[in-house]
């Protein structure tokens, strides 16, 4: 442990998140119902993908690993939110702050790298469906979520690193319900000119990057599609990426709204409400998103709905 970090331990052995002012049992409730919502949803989404077999395609391999994504990062925040609320302790330790840190960094910009991966995947699919086959083979489908998940925990390693070696020697109060970059930097006794400059830096460059594979896959899946001369063959190609599109632009939307900028510019907008919808409500409506707009998910619902009422 650096002296820096001893130091830090020694000053502040816990934060507190003060969360939403007024009382806590409505968020509580709200939070509880989001909760189970996105955890009965991508579970459902994951078994059905699991237990058909006509399922077992690339699109539907990286929509699975989509949602178990979404379980993990919406778990990393909402089960310590929800006991602050109900419990009245709004603590949680410097270590539990820095790993909670971590994890949702590495999930979150595991998400950002998914998504990039499915406009990959829609454009390889749509504008070279001959060597599709060979273009998204299973080994390369691994490789892709593999580098997906490698790329989100470089970031976290990188944002942790930086942001706990910080000094943090007066307040401990965190304008936050969860352990967030920028507040966490605000927070800071320390001259953060670098962290800001890493963070903005990284995150805009993940974003921007990322967003722009997706866009680039879809000029050119828009532009294939247009040439199809059946409206039926326009309207199936169409129905498999507008889910992807609108999933797409709800993240990072949200997100670049959030981490593409300067932390003290994040400070002049209510920085939880946005917070909320990233954290909380997308990985609740992916699983609708993708499934209620996606013949081949319903009709496998379905298959296992009426499997299970045979068997009763």
């Amino acid at each position: 442990m650096t002296g820096i970090e001893k130091e830090n331990q020694s000053r502040i052995q816990e934060f507190i998140l003060l969360g939403f002012p007024g009382l806590q049992v409505a968020p509580f409730v709200i939070f509880l119902v989001i909760y189970i919502v996105t955890m009965m949803g991508n579970t459902i989404l994951v078994l059905i993908i699991r237990a058909n077999s006509h399922l077992h395609t690339p699109m539907y391999f990286f929509l699975m690993n989509l949602s178990l994504v979404d379980l993990c990062y919406s778990s990393t925040i909402t089960p310590k939110a929800m006991v602050s609320f109900l419990s009245g302790s709004k603590a949680i330790s410097y270590n539990g702050c820095a790993t909670q840190f971590f994890f949702f960094g590495l999930f979150i910009t595991t998400e950002a790298f998914l998504l990039a991966v499915m406009g990959y995947d829609r454009y390889t699919a749509i504008c070279n469906p001959l060597l599709y086959p060979v273009t998204m083979s299973k080994w390369v489908c691994i490789q892709l979520i593999v580098g997906s998940y490698i790329c989100g925990c470089v970031n976290a390693i990188v944002q942790t690193s930086f942001t706990f070696t910080l000094h943090y020697c007066g307040s401990n109060e965190i304008d936050h319900f969860f352990c967030d970059g920028p507040p966490l930097i605000n927070l800071s006794c320390s001259d953060t000119f670098l962290n800001n400059i890493v963070m903005f830096t990284l995150c805009g460059f993940i974003i921007a990057i990322t967003a722009l594979i997706v866009l680039i896959s879809y000029f050119y899946v828009i532009s294939t599609i247009l040439r199809i001369r059946s409206a039926e063959g326009r309207r199936k190609a169409f129905s498999t990426c507008t889910s992807h599109l609108v999933a797409v632009t709800l993240f990072y939307g949200t997100t670049a709204f959030m981490y593409a900028q300067p932390t003290w510019l994040s400070s002049l907008y209510p920085r939880k409400a946005v917070s909320v919808f990233y954290t909380f409500v997308i990985p609740m409506l992916n699983p609708f998103i993708y499934s209620l707009r996606n013949k081949d998910v319903r009709e496998g619902l379905c298959r296992a709905m009426g499997h299970k009422s045979m068997t009763k």
